[in-house]
């Protein structure tokens, strides 16, 4: 059954502490992934990003 865990999988096993422990750390992580991507990726990507290239034109 581990090839069927995948990186999640991994992830859980590896964490250390009981489930609970393991559930805040977890939390923990995902939080810090988030606040990573906010505070330095999406203001990095944004100049690439077409969302201000509008052409509408007026008829």
């Amino acid at each position: 059954m581990k090839e069927r865990d995948g990186m999640y999988g991994w992830i859980w096993r590896h964490l250390p502490g009981n489930v609970w422990a393991k559930a805040l750390i977890s939390l923990v992580l995902v939080l810090a992934v988030v606040y990573v991507l906010f505070q330095y990726v999406f203001p990095w990507a944004e100049p690439l990003l077409p969302f201000n290239d509008v052409t509408v034109n007026n008829q």
